[in-house]
């Protein structure tokens, strides 16, 4: 009969509710640069942003957790910081131009780290906006979607890429996923898979103590009105899968009231806590 009643304990606990987030954990949001588009176009195939110019927010997150520091997403890259009017190209049918104000090496020591303290580094897609301090993380485990890294080793390289900023990726300390993934192990971070955006694109959820799930969307979204009204960049690699993509997180969205940041948004980045302060 004991040995009944603990099988049945042991059947039970395997089914309990997730454990409580630490209490430790932290989300940092750092202004990780400007995109300044003089005709958004492109960030719609239905037509809504034809000759509307827009500034797009580049964003990266850091999480602290008891069992290491994650960085999500890595900007447009220091170097541009040091030239003053930022670097003018032509990208997406609209000339644009990007800006780096302050410098992630700054934010990171407001908040008591450097580039050397990141433990582990995901990013939501290949996107060079999204990769440009990568180079500089040499000593953090790389979790990459093996689908996403096929695609930014193709050859010719895919539009708006640089397989430069993946040369430094440690093979030695790299963690393939092909879909969903639990960074810490206890459901606290996690990635999504979410692809359309891109082959690989994914999005991060962190379920913070206090504040309770946060969804850090990537390129899932690019304004909030591409949220609400499901606009697709035209440059989309597949729209099925977007759409698919977005019917999955929504409802994950909805299951637990998660607050949604979209990344690329410079008015979620303002509602957020400025360094070093945090959501917990």
């Amino acid at each position: 009969m004991k040995k009944l009643l603990l099988a049945l304990s042991l059947a039970c606990a395997s089914f309990a509710a997730p454990a409580e987030p630490p209490r430790e954990l932290r989300l940092y949001a750092l202004d990780c640069g400007r995109l300044a588009f003089e005709d958004l176009g492109q960030f719609s195939d239905t037509f809504e942003y034809e000759g509307h110019s827009r500034t797009m927010q580049a964003s990266c997150f850091v999480i602290r957790h008891p069992d290491g520091v994650l960085l999500w997403d890595a900007g447009l890259g220091d170097g541009l910081a040091a030239t003053r009017d930022g670097r003018r190209l032509r990208v997406l049918g609209s000339e644009l131009t990007m800006t780096v104000p302050v410098t992630m090496a700054s934010q990171l020591a407001s908040i008591g780290l450097d580039f050397s303290d990141i433990d582990y580094f995901a990013f939501s897609h290949g996107h060079a906006d999204h990769l440009g301090n990568a180079d500089a993380l040499v000593r953090a485990t790389w979790i990459v979607n093996r689908t996403e890294l096929a695609w930014l080793r193709q050859q010719p390289a895919p539009q708006r890429t640089d397989p430069a900023l993946i040369r430094n990726l440690p093979k030695q300390r790299m963690i393939a996923i092909d879909r969903d993934h639990d960074v810490f192990g206890d459901g606290s971070v996690r990635i999504l898979s979410a692809p359309g955006h891109t082959p690989g694109h994914q999005v991060l959820l962190v379920r913070l103590p206090r504040t309770g799930p946060v969804l850090l969307s990537g390129d899932l979204y690019h304004t909030r009105e591409n949220r609400g009204q499901r606009r697709i960049p035209a440059f989309n690699v597949d729209r099925a899968d977007t759409l698919a993509s977005i019917d999955r997180i929504e409802r994950i969205v909805a299951n637990l009231g998660a607050r949604v940041v979209i990344q690329h948004a410079p008015e979620h980045l303002q509602m957020l806590p400025r360094l070093p302060g945090h959501l917990d």
